[in-house]
């Protein structure tokens, strides 16, 4: 079984007495359902899982009055139970598929006989009605794809190697060299296999790659299907919007240009159809800034974005075919190293941080720059051998220096110190 981060967290939740009902979002297939079982196994006495797609009767324990208890001895009717006061966690799975009992959450929470665990795909849950949403009686956490730490966790790295890596990295010194290689070699692995938790799972049990990336296929038709189940009217654009991340993504300066997709396309056009992605939690933005200073939304220009994958795996698979095997050799420049930036990115979304670029005139182009404790990161990707020649952050540097905290390069080379500019491998992108 896959250890995730969100363990802890579901920990301690259950360890404070005046919680909330617990929502886990997430997009499709990262592994919320499977991390609330693990959970409940482990911590609960009794289980209860009421999943409103397999088991869609269960829906009408909701159609009456919606307190407590005509709720549980509705379900109690139906054959989900036993239920025992204090010792028992009750999961609502795909609740998005139920919006009575999204409602009826605020009862169950005063009620407070029961721990309530909800969950869904943001497809939904962002895109069904809801009469009257649980405010104030509901703490949400979002599940992402496995992070590389995970990945490294799957591949059996010990706790005392990472710990290593993070101190290399706190204090700015190398990784001893057959350390860093074999971490890039994983690292390597992960840009191609990803982190939706099915695929690695696949990939750890066998040798047989294409077991994995069948997986990958499997996953990207299921996101195809709930676009046209969800996404409604807006389906074809969405897909369309989809279908071209990752060759944007394989241009130099991987701006996405709706013009590329249709001939004559408008922001007007594209702009739901885009959010969509992004609140299906299938895409992240990045937006342009007009200048480095903070907070970047005050500068943004929201004509001017990237669109990047919720997965690398998932990049790769609808990349350039072959790609897998040049990756697993060492070649991640490939496709103007689509797979590096988008790996970075995946990674700072993962924890909460906001994605921008800054472009001045098309001439002084940073990949993300970011917010870390109030202060200016700019951060360069560098896929390829010359990863020393970065005449845009020379330039930054030089006419914002005063106002910049960090400049780092994300590289395939070892931790760095060489005067403004850290640096990093790519795979400590996991650390910022």
């Amino acid at each position: 079984m896959l250890k995730r981060k969100i363990h802890n967290h579901l920990i301690e939740w259950k360890n404070r007495t005046d919680k909330k009902a617990l929502i886990v979002t997430g997009a499709r297939q990262v592994g919320k359902t499977t991390a609330i079982r693990e959970f409940a196994k482990e911590n609960y006495a009794h289980f209860v899982e009421v999943n409103f797609v397999k088991r869609p009767v269960a829906k009408q324990a909701f159609d009456g009055d919606l307190d407590s208890h005509t709720i549980f001895t509705n379900l109690s009717a139906m054959g989900f139970g036993p239920f025992f006061e204090g010792t028992t966690l009750v999961f609502f799975d795909e609740i998005q598929e139920c919006p009575n009992a999204r409602t009826a959450i605020k009862f169950l929470v005063e009620d407070g006989h029961y721990d309530i665990i909800e969950s869904g795909s943001l497809l939904g849950i962002n895109y069904k009605e809801v009469v009257s949403y649980p405010v104030g009686f509901e703490e949400e956490i979002r599940l992402f794809p496995l992070d590389f730490e995970e990945f490294l966790w799957a591949k059996g790295i010990a706790e005392n190697v990472i710990d290593l890596l993070k101190q290399c990295y706190r204090r700015e010194t190398p990784v001893p060299e057959f350390i860093h290689q074999q971490i890039s070699k994983i690292y390597r692995e992960y840009l191609v296999i990803g982190g939706m938790p099915e695929v690695v799972q696949k990939f750890i049990d066998s040798p047989d790659i294409s077991n994995a990336l069948r997986a990958q296929t499997s996953i990207i038709t299921t996101y195809r299907h709930d676009i046209s189940h969800y996404a409604q009217k807006s389906a074809v654009l969405v897909k369309r919007v989809f279908d071209a991340i990752p060759s944007q993504l394989g241009k130099q300066d991987k701006r996405f240009v709706l013009a590329d997709i249709e001939k004559g396309a408008s922001l007007r056009k594209y702009e739901d159809p885009t959010q969509w992605l992004i609140d299906a939690g299938l895409a992240y933005y990045s937006f342009k800034t007009k200048a480095l200073e903070l907070p970047f939304e005050s500068t943004e220009n929201r004509r001017l974005y990237k669109l990047y994958m919720v997965d690398t795996g998932l990049l790769c698979s609808l990349t350039i075919k072959e790609m897998q095997f040049e990756v697993l050799s060492g070649n991640i420049d490939i496709n103007e190293g689509a797979l590096t930036e988008n790996f970075v990115a995946s990674a700072l979304a993962a924890t909460g941080k906001s994605l921008h670029y800054y472009d001045k005139k098309s001439k002084q182009e940073l990949d993300f720059i970011i917010n870390e404790r109030n202060s200016i990161t700019i951060i360069e990707v560098k896929s390829g051998d010359n990863y020393k020649k970065h005449a845009s952050l020379n330039a930054a540097i030089a006419s914002f220096g005063n106002v910049v905290e960090r400049a780092i390069v994300l590289c395939k080379g070892n931790v760095e110190k060489d005067a403004q500019v850290l640096y990093l491998p790519l795979y400590m992108a996991m650390f910022i």
